[in-house]
């Protein structure tokens, strides 16, 4: 009985999310704000109870680490920004905030940004092995290969030439600019495609939870 019921509380809260298809209407805005305020809720407690509680709450109050007295008067100077007159109190745990994780996340991003995508960028290029595989096993992958290894080197390269502003694109600068142009709209269109596609999915999740589980269709 109570599978049933969230069957059908769920098919009418799909039903009232796709209903904006038609216009906006009563029934999404219901829709909408439930869901909005039964995830601010869920990710509410989820933090207290996995992140305040064990890391802040327990070691404070039940271990007695003087410690924590520091995180806990940020986070109170945090919800200062609620009340106006004093919401500039807020600014100091936020600029804390900021400049430790910039400091923490540093090397991390250098790391997989910019040292990672330089080396997976070239790697292929100097792999002796991969050029001794490509004339060992001629077929349509390794010419695939042979094509998508030099665009890959020529896309990076033109790309960050088009960011760099230091120098007027014109002539031959300019002309590897326009192509890196191209090489960033293909890349965009892909990752758009790729979230159109995304979204796809979850249409058809949801139009076969309604055909299979609700009406039982199919």
């Amino acid at each position: 009985m109570i599978e049933t019921i969230g069957i059908w509380i769920a098919a009418f809260l799909t039903l009232c999310i796709l209903s904006f298809l038609y216009r906006d209407n009563p029934f999404y805005k219901f829709a909408e704000h439930l869901f909005i305020g039964v995830s601010a809720a869920y990710w509410a407690a989820y933090y207290y109870h996995n992140i305040l509680l064990p890391n802040l709450v327990q070691p404070l109050f039940r271990e007695g680490q003087l410690l924590f007295i520091i995180p806990l008067a940020l986070g109170i100077m945090m919800l200062a920004r609620l009340v106006p007159r004093i919401s500039w109190v807020s600014r100091w745990p936020l600029a804390f905030i900021v400049g430790t994780y910039s400091g923490y996340y540093m090397i991390t991003y250098l790391q997989t940004n910019a040292v990672e995508q330089i080396r997976a960028t070239l790697v292929s290029l100097v792999q002796v092995e991969s050029w001794q595989r490509l004339f060992a096993e001629p077929g349509i992958i390794t010419f695939l290969y042979a094509i998508a290894v030099p665009l890959i080197v020529v896309g990076v390269i033109t790309g960050i030439i088009y960011f760099f502003f230091s120098k007027e694109h014109k002539g031959v600068f300019g002309g590897l600019a326009k192509i890196g142009v191209w090489f960033l709209m293909i890349a965009f269109g892909a990752s758009f495609g790729y979230t159109v596609m995304a979204r796809i999915s979850l249409l058809i999740g949801r139009v076969y939870f309604l055909l299979h589980s609700w009406l039982r269709i199919i």
